[in-house]
């Protein structure tokens, strides 16, 4: 399975200087430990630890962090003999041993000429529990995301269409109509599967959509075991009340989170460290509301009024129950609750590209889904689930705002209309 990320974990394997240890952030089952593997094949061989399930790893720890004795410990334990750029060293779930990221900070000072990577599924939630023991400024850290609707594609074995959705993208052309409702089926099965690894093979090794929700079921019990095993009984249960809750959350005509929809008199109070574990646990994506729509975008944020989605968008339809005939039937692009879906997969898209999801409001007259700083511009993003893509909110901002341009995500084809780029729903990776 093709991950975009491995392109950067060729470059960091490539550098001649100023390498340091490598740290891959990333949700429960999103494929970290299988990327590594993968690229470790770019290697001689590779040195694997996983701290859940080795102790004596975990105790190699315990004393002098000097890499040298600890490389000796690790080739004894791996039976891998750990040569400088010969030999990958992997150390997998490393929020069990967290003093091994502290040990990153020697490695890179001593040892720079040793390809070490990090990777831990609740790496966000550790580093945040013992800030102390994270090597700021000592390591390279990478943050791997479900696939996104391009990798989905090359899963499929639809590199061409996904090369002729870049290229339309690029010219601002449409897609002959074939290749545009080809690839609309397939973003409506997107929907369905989502980009977790585990369900998009269910989806192609089987050619059917009848089990992944088998898959979905067990990924998300396996978040919850995580909930109970690393926050205190009533942290878990306040996480797992606002994780229930965002369904609920998205239905909304107003999507804003709102405490008192997790339980009758939620508060921030209650609810705040909830939310902040799942943001680090990779759960959910966190779209803050900016006041204005000006340079910095960072420094507009009103840290009161947020959205919260889901980090996969087939989790999300899971969970939801919505049924995958009203999903995948073009005839029903309108249904209300398809509008919350595609809002919460273009935001999927754009955190995959590194982009921090804003909205905007003004005083509720208008509302523009996304606002985006390229550089020095600011873009509004509007998503609509279906055909119908009439909306005055970019309007609005265009003329209070000095907007370089707006892109409207829909289900028509390519095309250009003033200040408002139309691009279909499943081109979300281009931006």
């Amino acid at each position: 399975m093709e991950r975009r990320l491995e392109r950067d974990l060729v470059a960091w394997q490539q550098r001649t200087t100023g390498r340091s240890p490598l740290v891959l952030f990333g949700a429960r089952q999103v494929g970290k430990t299988h990327l590594l593997r993968q690229f470790g094949q770019r290697y001689r061989n590779v040195a694997y630890v996983n701290f859940e399930a080795t102790a004596a790893a975990r105790s190699f720890f315990d004393g002098d962090l000097d890499p040298r004795r600890l490389l000796g410990l690790l080739e004894a334990e791996t039976r891998q003999a750990i040569t400088p750029g010969e030999t990958l060293v992997i150390l997998d779930e490393v929020q069990a041993c967290p003093v091994a990221l502290t040990a990153m900070k020697y490695f890179r000072e001593q040892a720079p000429q040793y390809h070490i990577a990090c990777a831990g599924s609740l790496l966000g939630v550790s580093v945040q529990r013992d800030r102390a023991s994270f090597p700021v400024g000592n390591v390279t850290s990478m943050t791997l995301h479900p696939l996104d609707f391009e990798e989905y594609l090359w899963a499929r074995d639809e590199a061409r269409l996904a090369t002729a959705i870049r290229e339309a993208f690029a010219a601002s052309e449409p897609l002959p109509q074939g290749l545009h409702d080809r690839a609309l089926d397939y973003y409506r099965t997107y929907l369905v599967t989502g980009g977790m690894p585990a369900a998009v093979v269910r989806t192609v090794e089987t050619g059917s959509l009848q089990t992944v929700g088998e898959v979905q079921e067990q990924i998300l019990n396996d978040y919850v075991a995580d909930m109970v095993k690393y926050a205190t009984t009533t942290e878990a249960v306040r996480i797992r009340s606002a994780f229930a809750s965002l369904p609920a959350q998205l239905a909304k005509d107003n999507r804003k989170f709102q405490y008192k929809v997790v339980r009758r008199g939620g508060t921030a109070t209650i609810f705040g460290p909830a939310i902040d574990w799942l943001c680090s646990a990779g759960l959910v994506l966190k779209c803050s509301r900016v006041n204005q729509a000006t340079v910095p975008l960072p420094a507009q944020v009103d840290l009161a009024s947020f959205k919260l989605y889901m980090g996969d968008i087939g989790l999300l339809t899971h969970m939801s129950a919505m049924p995958q005939s009203a999903v995948l039937a073009a005839s029903l692009v309108d249904h209300t609750f398809l509008g919350a879906l595609a809002e919460n997969y273009v935001a999927q898209a754009l955190a995959a590209n590194g982009h921090t999801p804003r909205y905007w409001t003004s005083e509720g007259k208008a509302e523009v889904d996304f606002i985006l700083q390229l550089d020095s511009d600011i873009v509004g993003v509007e998503v609509k689930a279906g055909h119908r893509t009439q909306s005055k909110s970019l309007g609005v901002l265009a003329n209070r705002y000095r907007v370089a341009y707006s892109i409207r995500f829909s289900a028509k084809n390519f095309g250009a209309a003033g200040g408002i780029r139309p691009v279909p729903l499943y081109a979300a990776f281009c931006v």
